[in-house]
């Protein structure tokens, strides 16, 4: 396994995470983490490391707030769709765009930053702990950690309830594993582990998703949709929903 690059699938992938229920839902849950994430931090102008941040979603939405962002990612098709809506926005002064993998940061960049996002990127890497430590060495010591990954937990519990116990038996890999769907989704356990090892300390636990991919009927995803979100995040920081989102969204400082 390498690391993936979405140069091939680009628009599909951007048009699927954000311009869909799940993205919406996605967008909303996230965009509240990050908000809190700043509430945590100086009232001051910021600078943010979002790190595989792909096209800038939440890069752009941070340098609305007056803060200096560096996006990078592996993807140059991405970047150059973040350059387009970054230039179309006005925001080329708050955002330095960088093209390379996590692990090749710029040894000119090993400042320290307040806050880093790391969204939904472990789980495409050949060598995800490694990697984030890596990334950590760039968080100030005051700093917060924003990070999401695919959950292999609730990936198995969604076979399981949709009746794939041989797929769950065979460890989901195969023909039901699409494009768009992590190559190596992470156990909670596994990268809580890796955290503590490197002496961070988990402020929020946020499931990403805990109800909208167990709906039993689809199309009630667009017809109650404003009832869906209102319920998602009325239950994403609750147990045993938090643990259940196809994502899970973890907020971190130092110990």
């Amino acid at each position: 396994m390498s690391d993936h690059n979405f140069d091939d699938i680009a628009q599909k992938y951007i048009t699927n995470i954000y311009g869909t229920s799940k993205g919406k839902i996605r967008e909303v849950i996230v965009w509240d983490e990050l908000l809190t994430c700043l509430e945590m931090l100086p009232t001051r102008k910021l600078r943010i490391l979002d790190a595989g941040g792909g096209f800038g979603f939440f890069s752009q939405k941070l340098a609305a707030l007056d803060h200096d962002v560096l996006l990078c990612d592996i993807s140059s098709v991405m970047l150059a769709e973040a350059k387009k809506q970054i230039d179309a926005a006005q925001l080329q002064q708050n955002i330095t765009i960088v093209h390379c993998a996590i692990e090749d940061l710029p040894v000119e960049l090993q400042g320290s930053f307040d806050l880093i996002l790391n969204h939904a990127v472990l789980s495409w890497l050949e060598k995800p702990k490694q990697t984030l430590h890596t990334l950590l060495k760039y968080l100030s010591e005051t700093g917060v950690l924003s990070l999401m990954f695919y959950n292999k937990e609730a990936q198995r519990f969604h076979n399981l309830v949709s009746g794939n116990f041989e797929f769950v038996a065979k460890g989901m890999l195969g023909k039901k594993v699409v494009k768009l769907t992590p190559t190596a989704p992470l156990y909670p356990t596994d990268v809580i582990d890796w955290l503590a090892e490197f002496k961070m300390k988990i402020i929020a636990k946020t499931g990403v998703r805990v109800l909208h991919d167990y709906l039993k009927e689809r199309q009630l995803c667009d017809d109650k949709f404003a009832l869906l979100l209102q319920a998602e995040q009325q239950y994403c920081h609750q147990e045993p929903y938090a643990s259940l989102g196809r994502y899970m969204h973890l907020t971190l400082n130092r110990k």
